[in-house]
């Protein structure tokens, strides 16, 4: 059920997942679409968007890393607390064809996790490429094992799996097998690597764009990108991969609360 009032949840469950990274759980019937986002509210404190990284009938989830103030304050929270959330907002993924592959880098896992669920749901062969700088950074590997999903991992030092990067992994797969699409989500220079390589195969691509974002419905205008304005909100956060490299900003730079130009 969608909202645009915050609705006050009580947090279910806490999952440590993996270092400095929690999944929260909440019972409610979010009804969100794989790639939507909510905006999450710790009263006193500020709001800040997440992913869905799971969800069915009763209850949701996010995945949140405890890297910045909210995220710190969000993992000092215990189960039983309160928070507010709004949406779900923004566009969805759209799975195609039969064979498909899945690139995530550290937490952009979690949307990818959602929606390999929904994939497998409709019988679509899911290849899940998993990179981590890390092992103690790596996420959902029981929980894909669990659903029959096939994972590809690798590690920035090696410490598991293929030493390298998921891009690595997934020029690897372009080239030895037929995929008919491609979905990834994680840090932008990767993201742009992948959609290049889909572009260049002639692959169909989406991607997960993160901007910073506060209103979360198109209104304020603080996660418009250069220099086309698409506001990653309501026009995204998936765009297709083509679509992506046109922005001017993709792979290069974000913008902070100020409007500052970020190096990425």
């Amino acid at each position: 059920m969608k909202t645009e009032q915050p609705i006050v949840l009580q947090i279910k469950k806490i999952v440590n997942e993996a270092s400095k990274i929690k999944t929260f759980i909440f019972d409610y019937r979010l009804d969100s679409e794989p790639g939507q986002f909510i905006n999450l509210w710790i009263p006193r404190f500020d709001e800040k968007p997440f992913s869905i990284s799971y969800q069915d009938d009763k209850k949701f989830a996010v995945t949140v890393a405890c890297i910045g103030p909210f995220t710190e304050k969000m993992c000092s929270l215990k189960e039983g607390d309160l928070v507010g959330i709004r949406g779900p907002y923004g566009k969805s993924f759209n799975l195609k064809g039969k064979n498909i592959v899945l690139v995530g880098g550290g937490c952009g896992c979690g949307p990818l996790a959602f929606l390999a669920d929904e994939a497998v749901k409709k019988k679509i062969n899911v290849n899940f490429i998993i990179g981590a700088r890390t092992k103690d950074a790596l996420l959902f590997l029981e929980r894909m094992k669990k659903s029959n999903i096939k994972t590809f991992v690798t590690t920035d030092d090696g410490s598991f799996g293929v030493k390298g990067f998921a891009t690595d992994l997934l020029k690897d797969f372009l080239e030895k097998n037929h995929i008919d699409a491609v979905y990834s989500c994680g840090p932008e220079k990767m993201m742009k690597k992948v959609a290049e390589m889909c572009k260049n195969k002639k692959i169909y691509c989406e991607l997960s764009l993160e901007r910073y974002m506060k209103c979360g419905f198109g209104i304020c205008g603080q996660c418009c990108m250069d220099d086309s304005g698409f506001r990653v909100c309501t026009d995204g956060p998936i765009i297709q991969g083509e679509e992506a490299l046109k922005l001017k900003e993709f792979g290069d730079y974000r913008r902070d609360a100020s409007g500052k130009k970020v190096k990425l």
